[in-house]
């Protein structure tokens, strides 16, 4: 996926958020944050942004459900939708390979890779 520009992280933790931003904008690429459930998925029909990196357990509404609203809503069905998650349970990974995402980066990300791993999953996303 050769066009993705602007990149949204939802993510809690704020190192984490901080972490994973400065490694896109480092490599010229604008950066939308938010820090839960409900202000990512209202970013993310607002914004329209190229892809979306979701942290798996967040407090309230959890990836999955963020993923499922993402993936019903006519305007960002068909924005890639990428895990990052510290949660690396056998259950948990069934969960996450089973789900419409492109797939899901383990934490803690690999800081020379992260961005290249993104963007390799983002570009085999089908739209589906």
């Amino acid at each position: 996926m050769k066009g993705i520009k602007t990149v949204l992280i939802i993510e809690d933790d704020p190192y984490n958020r901080e972490l994973e931003k400065a490694l896109f904008e480092r490599e010229g690429y604008a950066v939308l944050e938010a820090k839960d459930a409900e202000s990512g998925i209202a970013m993310a029909k607002r914004e329209n942004p190229d892809v979306v990196i979701l942290d798996f357990q967040l407090p309230r509404i959890g990836g999955l459900e963020i993923l499922e609203a993402l993936k019903h809503n006519q305007k960002t069905r068909g924005i890639p939708c990428i895990f990052v998650t510290a949660s690396a349970s056998e259950y948990d990974l069934v969960k996450l390979q089973s789900s419409s995402a492109c797939g899901y980066i383990t934490k803690p990300v690999n800081t020379k890779t992260f961005v290249e791993q993104v963007i390799k999953l983002a570009s085999k996303y089908t739209g589906h």
